[in-house]
């Protein structure tokens, strides 16, 4: 998830560059060098809870009269190609007000289970964002789940409202996202700060406009709702569930909403939802900060680096590169330049997944040469631009939830620029610029509607929360606090980099998520997986 203009888990684009990390996720930020804290132990009490945050409350157990006609709903499963089936379901804009005519229509696909006797239910997937597609990740990951897992479930993906084919919603056109883009992110006068604002105003004034009502109904609090809809057409008395990055958050929602439903769920690349999004983007600053560390230390020992020798030489040199492309934005193969913010974006992109390092290298020596190509393409991937100039709505989805979701970072670019010292100190490298992303929310149209919060999901199923110590977009710290917070809360560590780590590439974490959906055995809390 993103705390800041729209950062999120690793794109669908990347998703497709790095075959082998299909399984991974949505969104950004990372461990915090002094606050990621020992792998292992006992999560409880290892992340205090910041003064005056409340636990998210469990809904009625009792379902109210005017949901029925939801929850009574008859799916009806099309064919959608390669063994895949589709759906679609409607569920209130408003659960204040069901029934009122203003229903949205919410799409589903499913890949049912392979052994049709021994089938324990459906598992629902989430890859993040907000805004992720889990229809297209279900198409594409689906495959390379374990087959015994394939075997005993349907495999199934909603998008959630205003995502994908479920009500998206829509901002800007290609050209003008293009300039969003583009934008410097790291304002040096009053000049620069007012092109961020205005196109930050732009933004939401196109959302608002293109979106109307919606806009104020995206939150994840009734995305977790939809889910329990879903949950009961399907058939399934409790939830079963994996969530990666923001998955993690619309997973701990539910819990919290619904703990006695609560099935087998896996939250891999935990949130902590009792940060206020101030505490969020910078603890991210420093996140990418420790992944930008790891690659400078495989890199500097490859002949190929074309940042120098040393982690010092790396992060100099890095430096001044964003400073030559702020001065003058560098051609590529393309119409447009890469500008400062584009290569920072390409760079945080690389953070990812060790997959795409060897693509940063090149990028970055391309672009000391004078040519910005590669990391404009990083760049691309990660904003889901296609060749043909159009954008999907994950990232217009990403603000809509973001803003809706907690109050703004900051009220106006004063606030911003008092925040970017402790914001450099947390990650010299990415501070300041997530500082000046984090001021998009204060232009948006509807107040938030969420609040930082604990979920302790008292009387729930055990729940599995996987941190990666040098995730670079969900600090490992949120995995210890989360599995903290939660009751049932069992940790799985994996000392290892790249965002997310189930179905990635380590042995020990597949084998005990694995175990734990088939047989119901959950780790144990505390586990450490090394590669």
């Amino acid at each position: 998830m993103s705390f800041a203009r729209p950062r999120r888990l690793l794109p669908a684009a990347a998703l497709a560059a790095a075959a082998s990390l299909l399984l991974a996720g949505c969104t950004s930020g990372g461990p915090a060098p002094a606050a990621s804290g020992t792998p292992g132990g006992s999560a409880a009490g290892q992340a205090p809870v910041p003064a005056g945050v409340t636990p998210l409350e469990p809904l009625p157990t009792d379902q109210p009269a005017g949901l029925a006609p939801y929850y009574a709903q008859q799916l009806s499963w099309k064919a959608c190609g390669a063994d895949f089936e589709c759906t679609s379901f409607k569920v209130p804009l408003d659960y204040a007000h069901p029934g009122d005519g203003h229903d949205i229509e919410l799409s589903a696909i499913r890949k049912p289970a392979t052994d049709k006797a021994h089938r324990q239910g459906s598992l629902l997937l989430n890859p993040g964002g907000p805004g992720g597609s889990a229809v297209d990740y279900v198409q594409s990951v689906a495959s390379r789940y374990d087959a015994n897992v394939r075997a005993g479930f349907d495999l199934v993906g909603f998008d959630p409202r205003g995502v994908g084919k479920s009500a998206p919603i829509t901002c800007l056109t290609g050209e003008r996202m293009d300039a969003y883009a583009a934008t410097d992110i790291t304002p040096d006068d009053q000049s620069e700060i007012d092109a961020l604002v205005a196109v930050d105003k732009e933004f939401a004034a196109g959302c608002s406009a293109k979106a109307g009502e919606l806009l104020g109904h995206v939150s994840t609090v009734e995305a977790a709702r939809d889910m329990d809809v879903l949950r009961a057409l399907v058939g399934d008395q409790k939830l079963a569930y994996v969530g990666k990055s923001y998955g993690t958050f619309l997973g701990a929602t539910y819990a919290g909403l619904f703990p006695s439903k609560v099935g087998k769920m896996v939250l891999d690349g935990a949130m902590d939802p009792s940060l206020d999004s101030v505490t969020g983007n910078l603890t991210q600053a420093g996140g990418f900060e420790t992944a930008w560390t790891a690659f400078a230390k495989d890199c500097v020992k490859r002949e190929d680096c074309p940042v120098g020798r040393t982690e010092q030489e790396a992060g100099d040199k890095l430096a001044a590169l964003f400073k030559k492309i702020d001065a003058q934005p560098l051609p590529t193969d393309t119409n447009r330049p890469l500008t400062e913010a584009q290569a920072l974006t390409g760079v945080a992109e690389a953070m990812y997944a060790e997959a795409l390092w060897p693509h940063l290298r090149t990028a970055l020596a391309t672009a000391q040469a004078g040519n910005g190509s590669g990391l404009l393409q990083l760049a691309d991937e990660y904003y889901s631009r296609s060749e043909d100039g159009s954008y999907d709505n994950l990232m217009y989805a990403n603000m809509a939830v973001n803003c809706v979701d907690l109050p703004a970072s900051f009220a106006d670019p004063a606030a911003v620029a008092a925040a970017v010292p402790s914001f450099e100190k947390a990650a010299p490298h990415f501070g300041r610029d997530m500082a000046w992303m984090a001021l998009g929310c204060a232009y948006w149209p509807v107040k938030a509607t969420g609040a930082p919060h604990t979920v302790r999901a008292a009387g729930s199923a055990p729940i599995v929360v996987v941190g990666t110590t040098r995730d670079p977009a969900t600090p490992y710290a949120w995995a210890k606090s989360l599995a903290g917070q939660l009751e049932a809360g069992r940790l799985l560590t994996y000392e290892g980099d790249g965002h997310t780590a189930y179905g990635r590439h380590n042995a020990c974490v597949d084998e005990a998520v694995n175990r734990y959906l088939l047989g119901g055995a959950a780790p144990e809390n505390g586990k450490v997986c090394k590669d």
